[in-house]
C-alpha cells in the first residue's frame, strides 16, 4: 500500500476552551471582551492564538476573532490581557459568527497575513 503526498491537509490546531475567564482590554483600558479558547498547535504544544469573543448579550451575538498571541500582552497583576492593535482592526480581521474554520495552514496564514505578522511565528517553532 502506498501513501498519497497529496492528502488533504489537517487541521493545524486544536481549540483549548477556557470559559470566557480571561477578560481582555484595548490599550486605552476600555473592555474589549474575553479570550473564549486557545489554540494549541499540534505538532509542538504551544499556544499560538488566543480566540477572543467580543459582543453579544446573554450568550447570543458573539463573534469570534483568533489573534496572533504577540498582539496581546498578559497584564499578570489584573490577570487580563490587552490587545496591542486599534480595535477597528481587529474588529475587520478574520472572525466567525457559527461555524468556525479549519485552522489549517491557509487560515493560519490569512490571519498572519491580515495582522501583518510572520506566519513562522504561529506554526510549529
Amino acid at each position: 500500500m502506498s501513501t498519497d503526498a497529496t492528502t488533504t491537509a489537517t487541521q493545524l490546531l486544536v481549540q483549548a476552551n477556557v470559559a470566557h475567564s480571561l477578560k481582555v482590554e484595548s490599550r486605552d483600558g476600555d473592555q474589549v471582551g474575553s479570550v473564549y479558547a486557545l489554540m494549541v498547535h499540534k505538532g509542538s504544544g504551544r499556544s499560538t492564538h488566543a480566540v477572543l469573543s467580543l459582543g453579544g448579550f446573554l450568550g447570543m451575538g458573539k463573534s469570534f476573532y483568533p489573534l496572533p498571541f504577540e498582539l496581546l500582552q498578559f497584564d499578570p497583576v489584573r490577570d487580563l490581557y490587552v490587545v496591542t492593535i486599534d480595535r477597528r482592526m481587529l474588529e475587520g480581521g478574520p472572525s466567525w459568527a457559527n461555524n468556525a474554520p479549519v485552522f489549517d495552514q491557509a487560515y493560519a496564514d490569512r490571519v498572519a497575513s491580515y495582522y501583518g505578522v510572520n506566519s513562522a511565528n504561529l506554526s510549529a517553532g
